[in-house]
């Protein structure tokens, strides 16, 4: 590509030169009808005619495909043919027009190499030579090339006019093709360095931009622009405050390096953690030109920080859990009995009666929340089992009909009758137990409540088919805001005035333990959807099989 580039200026030069020169010819004949004859006239002005021509012709020959080398080696002998007639129109061996040979041998060590360079150097003393001996000879007399000047400077003159000619363009060959090679070897000495540059701007594990000291964007990766959706040609030229108002850049940040992390909420996706460091680069003059911002996306790590977080209180409470129900769980046993001796004996006033009812009742809740945390801290390990997974639905529809809290809400099934899963039945009976239960108490005054499931499959990175439960449980209640979301399935953090903030905390630790994953997400038109993606066991054969959800 480069060199179809010098081809091209090449032409385009030689066709403004011949434009001047021609111009400069007409002038010449019109001011002085002496100093050029009429067939000289005409003939340079044919000269520079099919010059202009050829010129045209190279133009439209460079769009085919292989034709640049001999193109260009056409090119050189052309204008080597072109400097030779031009000699011969113009008194020849007087003719001020011998140093024309000059550029055409550079060229062709601008555009071709310093042997081709040479070998451009001997045809044009080859024919500048045989020019001087035919006009020496009178051979030439018929197109007015008179003899008498070339006889007139003797054959020393002529002698060293040629040896002269010979030096100069060796030199010029020389010297032409040295400078073209120190150019080519520095243009891909840059080149590479440009490619190196931009192949590492691109594939950085990071975010990079740049910006002017009036907070204007430069450079921005491919890292940014999936972060942003943002092309590299959008954000060109626009504030920075535009693409990241959070971005702590002031005035100040130019002046020295910083670090933090700011929330970023891009146009369509959840909010997101951002990593940023920046640092100051200057210009020539040393003064501070912009800065350089890099960024990385922290969301993955800080959701990573806090399931460590999580499995460490769990740990810490699953030690903690055992002895608990020993020290709680006895006196509690010894409350009871007495209490329900105390109520068998008799003899109690009613308000005593009541006292006694009220301490049963307490009891009994605190005994419950024991169970809850004692299921939520020492998870039982799941028994894997295939079954029906339609008709625990099913079951679990007419479980709650009796539910005081459905009494306004209409439950839709959204899976197939022959959909089996491979899970702990009891386990993931409590799951769905718990998300309909929260869903029927998001929606006090009545709505739908939707339960969908099926099976994805396809293949990992690895080439291992997996298989996927989908299960989805979709309601119209108020939906959830960023915070709830953020600590949703944390143990003990509840938004309801009676909860203990352990059954969410349980679900996902039953999830967890299946090896799958569960989130909460709002729903189009008011609402939460919690979606459950469990591990599937391969299906054997003759056994059901589903796909997509």
């Amino acid at each position: 590509m480069k060199t179809e580039r010098r081809l091209r200026l090449f032409i385009f030069a030689r066709i403004v030169v011949v434009v001047l020169f021609l111009v400069s010819t007409i002038i010449l004949k019109l001011s002085d009808a002496e100093a050029i004859s009429d067939i000289q006239f005409r003939g340079v002005i044919e000269l520079m005619v099919l010059s202009c021509c050829v010129s045209l012709i190279s133009l439209a020959a460079l769009r085919r495909q292989g034709w640049l080398l001999p193109l260009t080696r056409l090119q050189i002998v052309w204008d080597i043919l072109f400097v030779t007639l031009l000699l011969m129109l113009t008194d020849g061996i007087a003719s001020p027009y011998s140093f024309l040979y000059l550029l055409a041998i550079m060229s062709a060590g601008m555009l071709l190499n310093r042997q081709q360079a040479l070998y451009t150097a001997a045809l044009c003393i080859i024919l500048y030579g045989a020019m001087v001996d035919l006009q020496y000879f009178g051979m030439l007399k018929n197109i007015g090339l008179s003899p008498e000047t070339a006889q007139q400077r003797g054959n020393v003159v002529i002698f060293y006019t040629l040896f002269l000619h010979l030096v100069g363009f060796v030199l010029a060959a020389i010297m032409g093709s040295h400078l073209a090679e120190r150019a080519r070897l520095t243009e891909v000495n840059y080149e590479e360095l440009k490619q190196l540059h931009s192949t590492i701007v691109e594939n950085l594990e990071s975010g990079l931009l740049t910006i002017t000291r009036d907070g204007l964007i430069r450079v921005f990766n491919p890292y940014v622009e999936k972060i942003t959706g943002m092309t590299q040609v959008h954000a060109y030229g626009r504030p920075i405050s535009a693409v990241f108002p959070s971005l702590p850049v002031g005035r100040g940040a130019f002046d020295q390096q910083g670090q933090g992390e700011f929330y970023y909420r891009p146009a369509t996706g959840h909010p997101l953690t951002i990593g940023y460091a920046t640092m100051p680069f200057r210009n020539l003059q040393g003064e501070t030109a912009g800065l350089i911002v890099t960024l990385k996306d922290l969301t993955g790590l800080k959701q990573m920080e806090l399931a460590l977080k999580r499995s460490d209180r769990l740990a810490a409470l699953g030690e903690l859990s055992a002895r608990m129900a020993h020290e709680i769980r006895n006196p509690l046993a010894a409350i009871s009995g007495s209490v329900q001796l105390l109520a068998e004996h008799g003899g109690l006033s009613e308000h005593e009666s009541r006292l006694l009812a009220i301490v049963m009742r307490e009891s009994d809740r605190l005994n419950g929340l024991i169970t809850d945390f004692l299921a939520y801290a020492r998870p039982t390990p799941p028994r894997f089992a295939r079954f029906n997974l339609y008709h625990l639905v099913r079951d679990l529809q007419a479980l709650l009909m009796a539910d005081s809290r459905f009494d306004k809400i209409r439950l839709i099934l959204g899976l197939s009758e022959d959909l089996t899963a491979w899970a702990d039945r009891g386990q993931l009976q409590q799951v769905l137990l718990n998300l309909l239960h929260n869903a029927a108490e998001a929606m006090p005054d009545g709505g739908e409540i939707q339960v969908s499931a099926d099976l994805q499959s396809g293949t990992d990175d690895a080439g291992r088919r997996f298989s996927l439960l989908c299960l989805k449980v979709l309601d119209q209640g108020c939906g959830m805001d960023e915070e709830t979301c953020r600590h949703l399935f944390e143990p003990f953090w509840t938004t309801k005035p009676a909860g203990t903030g352990l059954g969410l905390a349980t679900v996902y630790r039953i999830v967890e333990g299946h090896g799958g994953v569960i989130q909460a997400d709002p729903r189009d038109g008011g609402g939460t959807v919690m979606t459950l993606l469990l591990p599937m066991m391969e299906e054997g054969p003759g056994e059901n099989q589903n796909s997509g959800c």
